[in-house]
C-alpha cells in the first residue's frame, strides 16, 4: 500500500514537472508563421514611436520601448522604430529579393545575404521582442546624431531590458555583422530563444530559395545563437 502510494506521488511529481517545463511557445510562433495583429500578446506601437504605418511588438516589449524612448527624449535623443515584428511571409519577401539579385553557388549566396538578413524562420524579428531604430545603414551610427543615439543606447538600454544582440565580432561572436540599430527585449527574448533551441530544427527552415543550405551553414547554431550576452558584451554559446 505504501509502495503504491509512493509510486503515485512520484508519478504525479513527474507529471507536474513536465507541465511546468513545457515550452510557452510553439514552432509556428517561433518561426513567424502568424499575424501579429491577430495575436493576443501583441500591440500596435503608438505613432509617435515609429515612422511606419503599423509596427507591432509584444505588449511588454512595446511598453518598455515607449518608456525608453521617453527617457531618451529627456536627454535630447530621439529614438523610433523603423522595423518591428516581421512574420515569415514578410521575411521571405526580403530574402527572395536579395537571393534573386545575387549570383554564385547557393551556399555562397546565402552567406552573403546572411551578413545582415535572416533566413525566414530564423529571424528574431519574428518574436515581437526585437526592433530596429532610426536607420539600418551602418554609416548612420558612425557620426553626428547616429553616434549620440548609439552611445545613449549603449549606456541606458539595459535599464529598460534591451540589449544589442549583434555586437562587433571582435570577441568571437558568430553570425550576422554588427547591427547598431537592432535591439532586443531580453526578458521575453531569452525565453523565446530557449524554446527555439528546444523545438526548432533545420527541417523547419524551409519554403524559400536556398533554404536547403541552412543545415550546412548551421544557421541555428551560428546565427540564431550568435548573439551577445545581455546587457551586451561577452559572447555566449548556449
Amino acid at each position: 500500500m505504501i509502495r503504491n502510494l509512493t509510486l503515485t506521488i512520484i508519478l504525479a511529481f513527474i507529471t507536474v514537472a513536465a507541465v511546468y517545463d513545457a515550452p510557452e511557445y510553439d514552432v509556428p510562433e517561433l518561426t513567424g508563421q502568424f499575424e501579429p495583429e491577430e495575436h493576443d500578446d501583441f500591440v500596435r506601437l503608438k505613432s509617435k514611436y515609429t515612422n511606419r504605418e503599423a509596427a507591432w511588438l509584444r505588449k511588454d516589449a512595446a511598453a518598455a520601448f515607449e518608456e525608453m524612448a521617453d527617457s531618451a527624449a529627456l536627454d535630447g535623443i530621439r529614438i523610433y522604430v523603423v522595423s518591428a515584428t516581421r512574420n515569415h511571409e514578410y521575411q521571405t519577401d526580403i530574402w527572395t529579393r536579395k537571393w534573386e539579385s545575387r549570383g554564385g553557388e547557393s551556399v555562397e549566396k546565402a552567406l552573403s545575404i546572411l551578413e545582415y538578413s535572416s533566413m525566414p524562420g530564423t529571424s528574431r524579428h519574428h518574436w515581437g521582442t526585437d526592433l530596429d531604430i532610426n536607420s539600418v545603414e551602418p554609416s548612420y551610427f558612425e557620426s553626428g546624431q547616429g553616434t549620440r543615439i548609439y552611445e545613449w543606447m549603449s549606456e541606458n538600454a539595459h535599464k529598460f531590458g534591451f540589449f544589442q544582440p549583434y555586437t562587433a565580432q571582435t570577441k568571437g561572436r558568430t553570425g550576422y555583422n554588427e547591427e547598431k540599430w537592432h535591439w532586443s527585449y531580453q526578458p521575453i527574448a531569452r525565453k523565446l530563444l530557449k524554446a527555439y533551441n528546444h523545438l526548432v530544427t533545420p527541417d523547419h527552415i524551409n519554403g524559400f530559395p536556398g533554404s536547403e543550405t541552412n543545415g550546412e551553414i548551421d544557421v541555428i547554431g551560428k546565427y540564431v545563437n550568435g548573439i551577445a550576452e545581455f546587457p551586451g558584451n561577452p559572447f555566449i554559446q548556449p
